[in-house]
């Protein structure tokens, strides 16, 4: 517990000191990557924790970067504390109805359902011109932070300053609330309803409303990642909504190990990263990617956080054989 509490606060402080020493380049990689690690945590909330697999999750992103499209364009909110109030509002709205649905079923038939409902809520982007902008998006306009409307700063500047530690300080809070979340009688009862549902049930547990409140917790989660990351652009694009980003979200919880807490965001860190460098490198980078992390998906089935927890462990144990050696 003292090493994990360590590492935290070393990888925190890396974070904190990062506009410092790298380009602003690099800055506007991890802005969306503290967008996706905060969507991570919700939907491992449910995968790793509840044993739902998600495959539409992105229509939660999407409900994060429209709803500050319309606060922002429409109704001229510029807060981004009131559009975030907002976007959790329009989260908690779609995903309780999804949520009723979805959780009375498991397995592929759960994952099946949230698939055809991000389906549809992709049709929806494209149809409602008036609201959505249809295939061109809508655009998100940039919000004050804390009262603070930095107007002597462009977007990049904007981006990579305040917005960034902004934007760190949400994922560090949230990442407080679902650690305090997944280790509560609340997590117990979640786990205990993915080990075996009707043995939880026989002890007391409502399965139904534990899957429930995960769902809704996980939207809200999602959402808010998708407001970062629609702030970090500018744009609320349909293509969020998409089956492949929800396929993204999967492959980046499987990529980091969704056994560990910390495993989706250091996923999520990985695959960005990775992409950004294939793409500036080679022109078939995306059968590269594909391969590569194939190849790490095959070969570390728990992750990398998963392996390097394997390691560490492997090694207090032989330095524990060795103390006793000695003795």
């Amino acid at each position: 517990m003292k090493l994990r509490v360590i590492s935290f606060a070393l990888i925190a402080a890396l974070f904190l000191a990062a506009p410092l020493v790298i380009d602003r380049y690099y800055l506007t990689l991890l802005v969306p990557f503290f967008g996706y690690a905060v969507a991570l945590l919700g939907l491992n909330l449910l995968f790793g924790y509840g044993g739902l697999l998600s495959f539409g999750h992105a229509l939660f992103l999407a409900v994060g970067a429209y709803t500050a499209a319309v606060v922002t364009t429409k109704y001229g909110i510029m807060h981004f504390e009131i559009i975030a109030l907002a976007v959790t509002l329009a989260a908690v709205a779609i995903a309780v109805p999804l949520g009723i649905i979805c959780v009375r079923h498991t397995k592929i038939f759960f994952g099946m359902l949230t698939l055809a409902f991000g389906m549809l809520f992709h049709s929806f982007l494209f149809k409602f011109y008036e609201l959505t902008g249809g295939d061109e998006g809508a655009p998100i306009r940039r919000p004050s932070l804390l009262g603070f409307d930095f107007p002597s700063m462009d977007k990049i500047q904007f981006v990579t300053g305040p917005f960034y530690y902004y934007s760190l300080a949400l994922a560090v809070i949230a990442g407080f609330v679902m650690w305090r979340l997944v280790n509560s009688p609340f997590g117990l009862h979640l786990k205990a309803a993915r080990d075996n549902d009707r043995k939880a049930e026989y002890v007391g547990v409502s399965v139904n409303r534990v899957r429930l409140v995960a769902f809704v917790v996980s939207a809200v989660y999602g959402a808010i990642g998708g407001l970062i990351i629609g702030i970090n652009t500018g744009l609320a694009d349909p293509e969020i909504a998409y089956w492949t980003q929800s396929g993204n979200l999967v492959f980046m919880t499987v990529l980091g190990g969704f056994s560990n807490f910390f495993g989706p965001a250091v996923g999520a860190f990985v695959f960005i990263f990775l992409q950004d460098f294939l793409a500036s490198h080679m022109n078939y980078w995306r059968f590269v990617l594909g391969v590569v992390l194939a190849v790490i998906v095959i070969g570390l089935p728990r992750g990398i956080v998963g392996l390097a927890a394997g390691v560490l462990s492997a090694k207090s144990r032989s330095r524990k054989k060795m103390e006793e050696a000695r003795v």
